[in-house]
């Protein structure tokens, strides 16, 4: 039996065509959580968020914004995903932010880390990791391929 997902070989031989965005540390108070107090009053998350893009479509040839995924389109996404309202737990929410990053025609591949720095006083944080590849990444990455 073959299996749907790629081998993470080919995972490695996609992303290696790619460029590597990030935005690291965005800092965000988030109506979240299952627990009582967390119902009571938004907490601080904080996301990390990796995006992959093609070489072949984001090398920059007149230095133009218009010819690269924005840094702009990354936090807006994060930000209208918390402004939904309440949400039990950040998987939902993580998934949410894949979703919406790996619609965006430029990207192939997505990281969402998001994390809870202040619900236990015991931890650092307490945080959940989505790494996604878009199902048609392959044929993407070989379209402007000679």
């Amino acid at each position: 039996m073959t299996s749907p997902f790629p081998s993470p070989h080919a995972v490695s031989a996609l992303l290696a065509q790619c460029r590597r965005l990030f935005l690291r540390g965005l800092q965000v108070q988030a109506s979240i959580g299952i627990h009582g107090f967390e119902r009571e009053a938004p907490q601080r998350m904080r996301f990390d968020i990796d995006l992959y893009v093609p070489l072949h479509t984001s090398t920059p040839q007149r230095d133009a914004i218009e010819e690269v995924v924005d840094y702009d389109f990354v936090r807006q996404v994060v930000h209208r995903a918390v402004g939904q309202g309440h949400i039990g737990l950040q998987e939902t929410l993580g998934d949410a932010i894949l979703d919406a990053l790996l619609a965006h025609p430029g990207v192939v591949a997505a990281r969402v880390a998001t994390s809870k720095p202040d619900v236990y006083p015991d931890c650092e944080a307490v945080g959940v990791e989505t790494f996604r590849l878009r199902p048609d990444a392959a044929a993407l990455l070989t379209e402007a391929q000679p």
